[in-house]
């Protein structure tokens, strides 16, 4: 069946075994010093694992693969007497809203008078995904706020924007910056039109929950084809918007373009720019 599942970049694998740690499925182990899918069936898709790899060796893409089977994977914790990781697993695909899953595992647990604790007053982050994490943010309110029907123009001046759409030739790349947007991007952000779209040409994707595999080709042959000379990635601090980064490196690299230079913007949850850096230049 064609579904997601993790792939593995060997030349950028470091062997250092963080991903299987926070694989609660077990479907990673570390063979001949590098990280190995051992088993399709294990492997959910959801990508806990991407934002734990410090080398951006994983990524998440959709092919024909064996059906993921949440039973085995439930026998197997079981049999491993891995009771904690089989209550990280079963937070994973409850904070990834996979219910079907989790009920499949918690009917067959109470089949077998099997009890697990599965605490929701604590905002556990076991499964490896803090982007999924439910949260509120508290912010103060201002008379002038409360009051305020003023409207600010939006500053795109394109469209599409979300890559799998745009056109790596259409006129709106030529000659201006780029921005590289995760999909949370623009909400987290209230000043995003005025410090990121204005006079740049936009896409927007999400490493995570996207299709990605032809992100990388796609980017590449924008950059290929245009005249690019700054491209910002604009990404959220939670782990899984890395990949974001990922992409943009590799495609610049894929496209052989020069003069192209790739910066990573990095903000918080509540909207506040915290890290700049240059990822790429050449």
């Amino acid at each position: 069946m064609l579904r997601k599942v993790i792939q593995i970049d060997d030349e950028k694998c470091n062997g250092c075994g963080i991903c299987v740690t926070s694989c609660n499925e077990g479907a990673l182990q570390i063979i001949d010093g590098k990280a190995r899918l051992i088993n399709e069936i294990f492997c959910d898709g959801l990508g806990a694992c991407i934002g734990d790899c410090p080398e951006g060796a994983i990524t998440v893409i959709e092919r024909e693969a064996e059906p993921y089977d949440e039973i085995k994977v439930v026998d197997k914790l079981l049999k491993e007497n891995s009771i904690k990781v089989l209550e990280a697993h079963l937070k994973h695909l409850r904070d990834h809203n996979e219910m079907t899953y989790f009920n499949q595992a918690m009917e067959y647990l109470q089949e077998r008078g099997i009890k697990v604790e599965l605490d929701d007053k604590k905002q556990a982050m076991a499964c490896g995904c803090p982007g999924s994490m439910a949260r509120e943010i508290k912010r103060p309110k201002t008379e002038k706020q409360e009051n305020s029907t003023e409207r600010m123009p939006s500053q795109l001046e394109q469209w599409p924007v979300q890559l799998h759409l745009v056109n790596p030739i259409a006129s709106f790349f030529n000659g201006r910056e780029m921005v590289m947007m995760s999909t949370c991007g623009p909400i987290v952000n209230a000043n995003v039109h005025q410090e990121y779209i204005k006079n740049r040409s936009v896409v927007v994707a999400c490493p995570k929950l996207d299709r990605t595999d032809p992100y990388i080709p796609k980017l590449a042959a924008i950059f290929e084809h245009n005249d690019i000379p700054r491209i910002i990635v604009v990404r959220i601090e939670v782990p899984c918007c890395g990949g974001l980064s990922y992409i943009a490196v590799e495609a610049a690299r894929m496209s052989g373009k020069q003069n192209l230079t790739i910066e990573e913007h990095t903000l918080s949850i509540e909207g506040e720019l915290i890290n700049k850096q240059i990822l790429f230049k050449n």
